[in-house]
Protein backbone atom coordinates (compact mmCIF):
# COMPACT_ATOMS: atom_id res chain seq x y z
CA UNK A 1 0.00 0.00 0.00
CA UNK A 2 1.47 3.33 -1.05
CA UNK A 3 0.87 6.52 0.95
CA UNK A 4 -0.88 9.15 -0.76
CA UNK A 5 0.43 12.85 0.07
CA UNK A 6 -2.23 15.15 2.05
CA UNK A 7 -2.46 16.93 -1.29
CA UNK A 8 -2.82 14.04 -3.67
CA UNK A 9 -6.19 15.46 -5.25
CA UNK A 10 -3.93 18.82 -6.01
CA UNK A 11 -1.58 16.70 -8.35
CA UNK A 12 -4.28 15.68 -10.70
CA UNK A 13 -4.68 19.52 -11.48
CA UNK A 14 -2.21 21.24 -13.49
CA UNK A 15 -2.52 24.89 -12.92
CA UNK A 16 -1.68 28.13 -14.41
CA UNK A 17 0.61 30.13 -12.52
CA UNK A 18 -2.08 32.75 -12.54
CA UNK A 19 -4.57 29.79 -10.97
CA UNK A 20 -1.92 28.60 -7.73
CA UNK A 21 -3.56 30.28 -4.93
CA UNK A 22 -6.48 28.23 -5.54
CA UNK A 23 -4.59 25.40 -4.30
CA UNK A 24 -5.23 26.34 -1.01
CA UNK A 25 -8.75 25.38 -1.15
CA UNK A 26 -8.09 21.77 -0.80
CA UNK A 27 -6.75 22.07 2.40
CA UNK A 28 -8.36 20.92 5.40
CA UNK A 29 -10.26 23.76 7.89
CA UNK A 30 -10.80 25.81 4.67
CA UNK A 31 -14.08 28.33 5.10
CA UNK A 32 -16.24 29.77 2.67
CA UNK A 33 -14.61 32.98 3.21
CA UNK A 34 -11.31 31.62 2.45
CA UNK A 35 -12.74 30.22 -0.62
CA UNK A 36 -14.29 33.07 -1.46
CA UNK A 37 -11.22 35.29 -0.85
CA UNK A 38 -8.72 33.37 -3.09
CA UNK A 39 -11.26 33.67 -5.67
CA UNK A 40 -11.92 36.84 -5.56
CA UNK A 41 -7.99 37.52 -5.68
CA UNK A 42 -7.95 35.82 -8.75
CA UNK A 43 -10.81 37.20 -10.79
CA UNK A 44 -10.17 40.84 -9.44
CA UNK A 45 -13.43 41.19 -7.48
CA UNK A 46 -14.22 41.89 -3.82
CA UNK A 47 -15.31 39.11 -2.06
CA UNK A 48 -18.92 39.82 -2.21
CA UNK A 49 -19.31 39.31 -5.76
CA UNK A 50 -18.26 35.49 -5.16
CA UNK A 51 -20.96 33.58 -5.02
CA UNK A 52 -20.84 29.82 -3.50
CA UNK A 53 -23.94 27.25 -4.03
CA UNK A 54 -24.65 23.73 -3.04
CA UNK A 55 -27.06 21.59 -4.58
CA UNK A 56 -29.53 19.72 -1.45
CA UNK A 57 -32.71 18.11 -3.03
CA UNK A 58 -33.28 20.21 -5.73
CA UNK A 59 -32.02 23.21 -4.51
CA UNK A 60 -28.83 25.46 -4.66
CA UNK A 61 -28.40 26.62 -1.01
CA UNK A 62 -25.57 29.14 -0.45
CA UNK A 63 -22.86 28.18 1.17
CA UNK A 64 -21.44 31.69 0.30
CA UNK A 65 -21.69 34.71 0.94
CA UNK A 66 -22.68 33.99 4.66
CA UNK A 67 -25.31 36.12 4.91
CA UNK A 68 -27.45 34.35 2.05
CA UNK A 69 -27.45 31.14 3.95
CA UNK A 70 -30.48 31.38 5.84
CA UNK A 71 -32.28 33.34 3.24
CA UNK A 72 -33.25 31.61 1.12
CA UNK A 73 -32.44 28.74 -1.98
CA UNK A 74 -32.89 28.63 -5.83
CA UNK A 75 -34.89 25.84 -6.91
CA UNK A 76 -33.60 23.88 -9.97
CA UNK A 77 -36.88 24.39 -11.82
CA UNK A 78 -36.61 27.76 -11.50
CA UNK A 79 -35.75 30.42 -14.41
CA UNK A 80 -32.59 31.87 -11.78
CA UNK A 81 -29.50 31.74 -13.60
CA UNK A 82 -27.92 29.21 -11.16
CA UNK A 83 -30.57 26.95 -11.41
CA UNK A 84 -30.16 26.81 -15.26
CA UNK A 85 -25.86 26.44 -15.05
CA UNK A 86 -26.81 23.32 -12.74
CA UNK A 87 -29.04 21.96 -15.10
CA UNK A 88 -28.06 22.59 -18.34
CA UNK A 89 -24.15 22.02 -16.48
CA UNK A 90 -22.63 24.74 -18.85
CA UNK A 91 -20.17 27.32 -18.31
CA UNK A 92 -21.96 30.96 -19.18
CA UNK A 93 -20.53 34.63 -19.12
CA UNK A 94 -23.02 37.50 -19.31
CA UNK A 95 -21.33 40.92 -19.85
CA UNK A 96 -24.77 42.67 -19.71
CA UNK A 97 -26.06 40.60 -17.12
CA UNK A 98 -27.86 44.38 -16.00
CA UNK A 99 -30.32 43.62 -19.11
CA UNK A 100 -30.93 39.99 -18.24
CA UNK A 101 -33.88 38.93 -16.98
CA UNK A 102 -33.36 37.82 -13.28
CA UNK A 103 -35.12 37.77 -9.97
CA UNK A 104 -32.70 40.23 -8.29
CA UNK A 105 -33.65 39.51 -4.83
CA UNK A 106 -30.48 38.06 -3.21
CA UNK A 107 -28.79 41.36 -4.57
CA UNK A 108 -31.26 43.49 -2.47
CA UNK A 109 -29.84 41.41 0.91
CA UNK A 110 -27.52 43.47 2.35
CA UNK A 111 -25.13 41.26 4.97
CA UNK A 112 -25.77 41.81 9.11
CA UNK A 113 -23.92 44.67 10.21
CA UNK A 114 -23.77 46.78 6.97
CA UNK A 115 -26.03 49.18 8.29
CA UNK A 116 -25.24 52.99 7.17
CA UNK A 117 -26.69 55.98 8.44
CA UNK A 118 -27.76 57.09 4.92
CA UNK A 119 -28.89 53.12 3.55
CA UNK A 120 -27.95 53.36 -0.02
CA UNK A 121 -29.35 50.57 -2.36
CA UNK A 122 -27.09 48.36 -2.96
CA UNK A 123 -24.96 48.10 -6.51
CA UNK A 124 -26.11 45.95 -9.38
CA UNK A 125 -24.52 43.30 -10.73
CA UNK A 126 -23.26 44.12 -14.67
CA UNK A 127 -21.37 41.26 -15.36
CA UNK A 128 -21.54 37.69 -14.17
CA UNK A 129 -20.29 34.12 -14.69
CA UNK A 130 -21.62 30.95 -13.94
CA UNK A 131 -20.01 27.74 -13.77
CA UNK A 132 -21.38 24.45 -12.35
CA UNK A 133 -19.08 22.58 -10.16
CA UNK A 134 -19.26 18.82 -11.26
CA UNK A 135 -18.08 15.53 -9.16
CA UNK A 136 -15.97 13.01 -11.12
CA UNK A 137 -19.61 11.04 -12.40
CA UNK A 138 -20.25 14.61 -13.65
CA UNK A 139 -23.49 15.12 -11.69
CA UNK A 140 -23.32 19.29 -10.44
CA UNK A 141 -22.77 19.06 -6.67
CA UNK A 142 -23.11 23.11 -6.81
CA UNK A 143 -22.69 26.33 -8.86
CA UNK A 144 -20.12 29.10 -8.68
CA UNK A 145 -21.12 32.45 -9.71
CA UNK A 146 -18.38 35.64 -9.66
CA UNK A 147 -19.91 39.08 -10.78
CA UNK A 148 -18.94 42.41 -11.04
CA UNK A 149 -21.33 44.96 -9.67
CA UNK A 150 -21.46 48.60 -9.89
CA UNK A 151 -24.06 51.80 -11.01
CA UNK A 152 -23.13 51.55 -14.70
CA UNK A 153 -21.83 48.86 -16.94
CA UNK A 154 -19.49 50.91 -18.38
CA UNK A 155 -17.38 50.84 -15.50
CA UNK A 156 -16.73 47.21 -14.77
CA UNK A 157 -14.82 45.15 -16.47
CA UNK A 158 -16.03 42.45 -18.79
CA UNK A 159 -15.42 38.92 -17.98
CA UNK A 160 -12.98 37.10 -20.92
CA UNK A 161 -13.21 33.94 -22.00
CA UNK A 162 -10.08 33.37 -20.33
CA UNK A 163 -11.79 33.93 -17.30
CA UNK A 164 -14.60 31.73 -18.00
CA UNK A 165 -12.00 28.84 -18.12
CA UNK A 166 -10.13 29.39 -14.91
CA UNK A 167 -13.39 29.73 -13.38
CA UNK A 168 -14.21 26.12 -14.83
CA UNK A 169 -10.71 25.02 -13.70
CA UNK A 170 -11.24 26.53 -10.07
CA UNK A 171 -14.60 24.61 -10.07
CA UNK A 172 -13.29 21.59 -10.44
CA UNK A 173 -10.49 22.17 -7.18
CA UNK A 174 -14.14 23.13 -5.64
CA UNK A 175 -15.00 19.81 -6.56
CA UNK A 176 -13.33 18.26 -3.87
CA UNK A 177 -12.82 20.85 -1.36
CA UNK A 178 -13.90 20.49 1.80
CA UNK A 179 -16.45 23.29 1.41
CA UNK A 180 -18.46 21.95 -0.74
CA UNK A 181 -18.53 18.56 1.22
CA UNK A 182 -19.09 20.13 4.27
CA UNK A 183 -22.82 20.60 5.39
Amino acid sequence: MTHKPENAALDEFILPENLLPLGSVLSEGVTPLDVSMVLATVFRVQYAEVALLRLEGGLLKFVFPEHLRTTGAIPISSKAVAAHTALSKKAEIFNNFARVKHASIFETIKPVGEETEVPAPPSPIQKLMSVPILDQQLAVIGVIQISRKGLDPRFTQDFSREDLHDLELAAGLLAVSPVMRAS
